[in-house]
């Protein structure tokens, strides 16, 4: 077993690093499996719902409804979005018109636009973001509450009236 750090060859030449040392460690380089994530390219347009089971990066044009309750839907900077999104959390670049609810969080970046409601347990404004309309920020624990109290109601229980949206933020950089 060598004891110096320094390796000696027959010709004389030492050498610091241990090159050929079978007991150094080396540790072994493991590859992830890569993000599933569909996208939709600037150049497309669609018109209609989409669902699905797998991240979603838009850059193009969508119309109608996005309900990906799971993952993650992001709106590059080219994409708009004139539908209601239902994701686990969703990152906007681009602009979005229509309501966002989301299960874990909304990110607007400082480039991005969105004009409609917003329900989330977490949400990030960054400065120069646009946000035209409601905000809605719950807890796990009280969406939780809220469903278990909506099945004991009695089906005469009058509802309550909607309340109208209002402009929470308009932020618009300098």
């Amino acid at each position: 077993m060598l004891q110096s750090s320094d390796y000696s060859y027959p010709n004389g030449v030492k050498s610091t690093s241990p090159a050929s040392n079978p007991n150094s460690y080396n540790p072994v380089k493991t590859t992830s499996a890569p993000i599933e994530q569909a996208t939709i390219g600037r150049s497309l347009v669609i018109k209609g719902e989409i669902t699905g089971s797998e991240a979603l990066y838009i850059d193009g044009r969508i119309e109608g409804k996005v309900m990906l309750t799971d993952n993650r839907v992001t709106i590059g900077r080219n994409g708009i979005v004139q539908a209601d999104i239902t994701a686990r959390e969703v990152v906007v670049m681009g602009k979005v018109t229509g309501n966002i609810e989301c299960t874990d969080r909304v990110d607007i970046r400082s480039e991005g636009m969105v004009n409609g409601n917003v329900i989330t347990e977490r949400i990030s404004v960054e400065d120069g973001a646009v946000l035209k309309g409601g905000v809605e920020v719950r807890s796990g624990h009280q969406k939780q509450k809220g469903s278990s109290q909506s099945q004991g109601k009695t089906a005469d229980a009058p509802k309550p009236a909607p309340a109208e949206p209002h402009v929470v933020a308009a932020i618009v950089g300098a």
